[in-house]
């Protein structure tokens, strides 16, 4: 089954010249199925390629997707045009009384800011709180897993001395788990940030379980099963040349740049970077989609019921 999003949305070409299903509105209404109701608040400046990401391993599953976007009202995006806000994304007054089945929470590049200093943040707070009896499964990403476990849990961000960017190796800690079906032992993940999690600080939580970790880079992907939140560090939803363009962009503005570490063939940014992750994106954005198929009322009005 394929993904549900506005025939005019740029990501509906794009996906669907990539060979990844998608289907308008009016072909969707003519099947008798619930879709599953997936809602993407997106924190990123550009707003068209994070959507196209997202919606690109979701729109991969087997079952059919509503996919709605989300955006704060409380923050101006100054790389996204207004008319593509007003055409294709929601507030959260427009949502506040409707349920989901998922929320994906994207990253932002505002790791140096305090939390309560970030302009959205009450909005962010109220989204949070809403969630919790209005959302099946929430699904936190970079910063915004960073921005659930400080809210949830009060564990803070740590300020890295050196960016970690590049590809790292990681470690399945729980090959059981539902949320890694078909995982390697180890596996190749993206990783872009100046701040992380410390294991010990998860640890401090008995519900909070670490899937996937890395020596280098530490903590990846935890979840807590209790309250149906899936957290992940870094990007597997990442382009091959995602790393290669904030590269090239520190660079022209003569940052404290670095060459991403084992991204390009030889470390030689002249050559074409290789996607050694995309395989495991798929399967944990398809096993987060699976679970929540197995376990959410098919009453959609029953999320949130005790």
């Amino acid at each position: 089954m394929p993904i549900k999003i506005p025939r005019n949305l740029p990501a509906y070409d794009i996906l669907q010249n990539e060979g990844v299903m998608v289907m308008s509105s009016q072909l969707a209404e003519k099947q008798d199925i619930r879709p599953l109701q997936i809602i993407l608040l997106n924190l990123m400046p550009e707003k068209i390629k994070t959507e196209t990401q997202f919606a690109r391993l979701i729109g991969a599953t087997p079952l059919q997707i509503e996919f709605t976007l989300l955006r704060v009202s409380s923050h101006i995006s100054k790389n996204t045009s207004k008319e593509h806000l007003e055409n294709f994304y929601k507030t959260f007054n427009d949502i506040r009384n409707q349920k989901y089945d998922g929320l994906i929470i994207t990253g932002a590049p505002i790791e140096h800011l305090p939390f309560e200093e970030v302009d959205y943040w009450g909005e962010l707070k109220t989204i949070l709180e809403w969630a919790q009896n209005s959302v099946h499964s929430v699904f936190g990403v970079c910063w915004g897993a960073m921005a659930m476990l400080y809210y949830f849990y009060k564990i803070e961000k740590i300020i890295l001395k050196k960016k970690a960017l590049g590809l790292f190796r990681h470690r399945n800690r729980n090959t059981i788990s539902h949320f890694l079906r078909g995982f390697s032992d180890d596996l190749i993940v993206p990783v872009s940030r100046w701040t992380e999690i410390s294991a010990n600080d998860i640890a401090c939580h008995k519900n909070l379980e670490i899937l996937l970790d890395s020596n280098e880079v530490g903590p990846c992907l935890i979840d807590d099963r209790e309250k149906n939140f899936l957290f992940l560090l870094n990007n597997l939803e990442y382009d091959s040349n995602t790393l290669n363009e904030e590269y090239l962009r520190d660079k022209d503005a003569e940052k404290d740049f670095q060459v991403p570490r084992n991204y390009f063939p030889n470390d030689n940014p002249q050559l074409d970077p290789i996607n050694r992750w995309r395989s495991h994106a798929h399967l944990l954005y398809g096993n987060w989609i699976n679970e929540i198929y197995q376990t959410t009322p098919f009453d959609i009005e029953k999320i949130g019921l005790k």
